[in-house]
């Protein structure tokens, strides 16, 4: 596939490490530094120019591109480039935007401005705080298949009961895979015999209740639906879709918020969020207002620092869990060393978002995992699929080191996985694997 991406920051540089190895990717940027250095590590095309101009795009082979992805800072630029590229031919057009305004606009006339998919940071970034904070001490959790199945991934802490026990030991669920552990640096898919460490990541498939078992085993913090007390810091867009989503699952979040307009603003529009205005670095305003008794504290302020600040303030009085918003890539890492439970990123959330609509071309549906090590796909078994009428045993051995079949539905039931399991056509299969076999493990599957 031939993909024009707009934009060489830190969404568009990610999208084009994810897609080089497999497509033809040419990238264009104003910024004549970014443009040099992503023609030196990554292997693209480049074009420095304004991707807003027909002749740029034309520069960048627009007469020949299956796919344009705008991905600046601005979300008007966004939606001008991909009108655009439409002018001069019909490539399939993604638009990066941050205001939500727009997506329902966009929604509401039907794709309208030459968009044929829009991709909202602020509403991904909301939606990925929510879903990981339904899961107590997990860092990043996706559904399949409608739901059926779920995918999670939890740290092993020195206090964790599973540290030190075999995955046969620590598997006492029904429907769970054990479908691989993060070490360092290093991707292990486990055995029955595979001994679980301190400092690992562990990656979970299987049906929702039994991820929430393994969840539950692994902490004593309440599930979303036990939480009755949840803080949000900052009535950023981030915060304020955060709280409406924690309304549409039926519980009444708390958002404190600085600014007295901006506050009441909020107050007006989440009809199920009680927001207070204050200073959140206030300490004793925290202690005033029971966060150290919350179950989880979600940090939205425009800044870095302060969310960082107010995260740490809440552990100290003893919130149970939180979850900050880190706008600066490299923070992520630290703002976790330090204590903070889970820092979300939402330039990364919203390049793996475009990235996995780029990989839906082949599949059902797609999650990436630790910066696109490693992926978990759901795949439709058809007719030419090597799995059909198989058995999953002797599939995987003609297929990659570090495949693994982590559930099946069928008829939209699931189904749990086993050596001797016969795959039908029709089913869904949900798999993992690095992402360095994808194209092999697509093509084969």
């Amino acid at each position: 596939m031939y993909v024009i991406i707009v934009g060489a920051g830190e969404v568009g540089t990610n999208i084009a490490e994810s897609l080089d190895d497999d497509h033809e990717v040419v990238v264009i940027d104003t910024d004549e530094d970014r443009v040099e250095e992503i023609t030196y590590s990554h292997d693209v095309l480049t074009v420095e120019g304004d991707g807003t101009s027909l002749e740029t795009l034309e520069d960048a082979g627009i007469a020949d591109a299956d796919m344009v992805i705008a991905s600046t800072d601005v979300d008007e630029t966004n939606i001008i480039i991909c009108g655009a590229a439409k002018v001069v031919d019909d490539p399939f057009t993604i638009a990066r935007i941050k205001r939500t305004k727009l997506l329902r606009t966009w929604k509401r006339t039907e794709e309208a401005f030459g968009v044929d998919s829009m991709v909202c940071t602020n509403l991904h970034t909301a939606e990925t705080i929510v879903r990981i904070a339904g899961l107590p001490n997990a860092h990043d959790v996706e559904t399949f298949a409608n739901g059926v199945v779920h995918m999670a991934e939890f740290p092993v802490g020195a206090d964790s009961p599973v540290a030190g026990q075999t995955v046969s030991e620590a598997d006492q669920f029904e429907s769970l895979t054990f479908a691989a552990l993060f070490r360092g640096e290093e991707v292990v898919v486990p055995t029955g015999e595979t001994r679980i460490r301190e400092g690992d990541r562990v990656v979970v498939i299987g049906s929702p209740e039994s991820v929430r078992e393994f969840a539950d085993a692994l902490t004593s913090e309440p599930i979303l639906g036990d939480a009755d007390d949840i803080v949000i810091i900052g009535g950023s867009e981030i915060g304020a879709q955060t709280a409406r989503l924690f309304g549409a699952e039926g519980l009444e979040p708390r958002l404190i918020e600085h600014d007295s307009r901006r506050a009441r603003e909020l107050a007006e529009d989440l009809p199920d969020t009680l927001v207070l205005e204050s200073d959140a670095t206030d300490i004793d305003f925290l202690v005033r207002e029971h966060v150290d008794e919350s179950d989880v504290v979600v940090a939205a302020l425009r800044s870095d620092e302060r969310n960082l600040l107010v995260s740490l303030l809440a552990k100290r009085i003893g919130a149970e869990r939180t979850i900050g918003v880190v706008e600066s890539a490299e923070y992520v890492d630290l703002f976790e060393t330090v204590g903070i439970d889970v820092a979300i990123n939402p330039r990364l959330v919203t390049a793996e978002e475009i990235t996995r609509f780029t990989r839906e071309y082949r599949t059902e549906n797609v999650a990436m995992l630790e910066h696109d090590r490693a992926e978990v796909l759901e795949i439709e078994v058809d007719e030419g699929s090597l799995l059909a009428g198989n058995r999953i045993r002797d599939v995987i051995a003609d297929l990659p080191d570090g495949v693994v079949v982590g559930a099946i539905t069928r008829d939209g039931k699931f189904v749990t996985p086993r050596g001797e399991t016969v795959v039908e056509r029709g089913d869904h299969v949900i798999l993992f694997l690095e992402t360095a076999a994808l194209a092999e493990v697509t093509r084969a599957l």
